[in-house]
């Protein structure tokens, strides 16, 4: 079976996104980090790609500016929710949809080993 990369969805009025059946063993701990992107869109990582690549990327040099700044940019309104296991669907905080503009409609593409959410 081909590897899902694109994925259209509408929240619910709770804010929940139910994750696609295919997508869903890549959060298999069942822990999803999501955070602001680098322009007006979010970033969904599984809590393994979050530790393993963005934690490392985002520890360096004590005094060097970009670092900061990226820590600034991935930490700002960062949230760690859990995949519901029935219905696969994760909690997005208000204050992160406020800020990809996103109101009820998605589209998630993958982008390596996370995925780039934004509005519909």
């Amino acid at each position: 079976m081909a590897r899902l990369d694109y994925f259209e969805r509408k929240l619910d009025n709770k804010n929940r996104l139910t994750m696609p059946v295919e997508v869903r063993p890549e959060f298999d701990d069942g822990e999803v980090v999501i955070t602001r992107g680098f322009g007006n869109y979010l970033h969904l990582y599984s809590k393994q790609t979050w530790d393993a690549d963005m934690e490392s990327a985002l520890s360096g040099d004590i005094l060097d500016e970009k670092i900061a700044d990226l820590n600034v940019k991935f930490r700002t309104g960062k949230q760690s929710t859990h995949l519901d296991s029935k219905q696969g669907r994760i909690t997005i905080d208000q204050s992160l949809l406020d800020y990809a503009g996103i109101e009820k409609a998605v589209v998630a593409v993958r982008v390596g080993k996370y995925w780039r959410v934004t509005a519909a």
